[in-house]
């Protein structure tokens, strides 16, 4: 139970890290650039596949089943 605690909060980190640089690259819609170009930016950087991945192993240490769910 603990374990699944300690990967729930290093998901949780991920997730706010990479929420955090996807909201901030926003600013360059303000700029002048359209949604298509932020789109195809943000698939470029590393720091924004942060989010899908923290979001993926918080759903894995919620959802992975544990030893004494089985009957």
């Amino acid at each position: 139970m603990i374990f699944r605690l300690f990967v729930l909060t290093i998901g949780f980190g991920l997730a706010v890290s990479g929420g955090i640089s996807t909201i901030a690259y926003l600013n360059m819609i303000t700029a002048g650039h359209g949604v298509d170009e932020y789109l195809s930016f943000i698939s470029r950087r590393v720091e924004c596949y942060l989010l899908p991945a923290g979001i993926g192993t918080i759903w894995l240490s919620i959802y992975w089943p544990h030893n004494d769910d089985i009957n």
